[in-house]
């Protein structure tokens, strides 16, 4: 008989990773997928989503990792179960996420999936029955081994079958980390740098930017996406968008991100940030951008601060001159 095998969705976290060695440590091998988006929050210490790298080789596992992009756009724009407190669709992304682990099981002949996910921890996808559902949506019915909250769930296919002993298996309920956080000492866990985990789609001052791409029917893209995690966001119009940076590394990205059809507006030797335009715009929005931009340049001698516009592909330029909004006007436009 082949040894008997399980893929743990893993994000680098507390949960997980203690979930991953409950079943280890039942002689059951496991092999680790963790799922790149644009939206993790999982930064502690100065890491990023790759701390699932640290995690893998305290587990001793293989870890495979797949990047969720444009199928995770789509789940964004069109949820089938909706949104949470921000523009997250918590209950979409984990059946997206169970389905591409359960691509893996397949692949790699294992028998089951392990998930961190906690009974009660999560308000909107970690109810019991959500649980349930979840895995009913993803085809996975029994197929989902949950070892930290196991004893509070219907019993599942690999306990059923004796490969997991469900008697080593936890029954952890609701949103404390302290019996997480007592087990990893038990276990010998150290620097894990997001108990938690966390999803930028969550935080509402994100998720309104990007509510409001999808409001003006523009399609989620990396670009765009990596453009509303910085600087100050106007709407000009129903078609044209401003944003501005805030300091010098923001007004370097602003330059990175920028697209062909795009606005690129600097101030013209003035200190001041850099703005960029996307969208459908002519000179009624083009104005505004200018006295949006002039709000944030240091005031000098002059009123009208003096610009360069930088169009396509840079080549071609004008230099432009315009007075701040007032307070009042700039905030009427702000994505916020």
């Amino acid at each position: 008989m082949n040894p008997i095998k399980a893929i743990a969705l893993l994000s680098g976290g507390l949960d997980s990773t203690l979930a991953v060695r409950l079943v280890l440590d039942q002689g059951i091998e496991v092999i680790a997928i963790n799922f790149v988006t644009p939206f993790c929050t999982c930064t502690a210490k100065g890491k990023n989503c790759a701390s699932c790298h640290t995690a893998a080789s305290q587990l001793g596992v293989e870890l495979v990792r797949k990047s969720l992009v444009e199928e995770y756009f789509k789940i964004i724009e069109h949820p089938k179960f909706g949104y949470g407190r921000g523009i997250n669709p918590c209950i979409d992304c984990r059946i997206l996420k169970l389905k591409k682990a359960a691509e893996l099981m397949k692949e790699r002949g294992a028998q089951f999936l392990i998930t961190g996910e906690v009974v009660g921890q999560r308000p909107m996808s970690q109810k019991l029955l959500t649980l349930l559902k979840i895995e009913k949506e993803a085809g996975l019915e029994g197929l989902v081994l949950r070892p930290l909250s196991a004893k509070v769930l219907p019993e599942t296919i690999p306990e059923k079958k004796g490969w997991v002993d469900r008697s080593k298996l936890l029954g952890i309920t609701g949103r404390s980390r302290k019996p997480q956080i007592q087990l990893a000492e038990e276990k010998n866990i150290v620097d894990y740098p997001c108990p938690a985990g966390g999803c930028m789609l969550t935080q509402p001052e994100f998720a309104v930017k990007v509510r409001d791409l999808i409001e003006h029917h523009i399609p989620l893209n990396s670009n765009d996406i990596a453009l509303i995690k910085i600087g100050r966001h106007f709407r000009i119009s129903k078609h044209a968008k401003l944003v501005v940076g805030k300091n010098d590394s923001e007004n370097k990205t602003i330059l990175s991100l920028v697209k062909t059809d795009d606005l690129l507006i600097l101030t013209d030797n003035v200190p001041g940030p850099a703005g960029l335009l996307r969208g459908k715009f002519g000179s009624e929005e083009i104005q505004k951008a200018l006295k949006l931009i002039a709000y944030y340049v240091h005031k000098t001698d002059s009123k009208e601060v003096p610009f360069v516009l930088k169009y396509n592909d840079r080549d071609k330029q004008e230099k432009a001159l315009a007075t701040a909004f007032e307070r009042e006007i700039l905030e009427s436009y702000r994505i916020k």
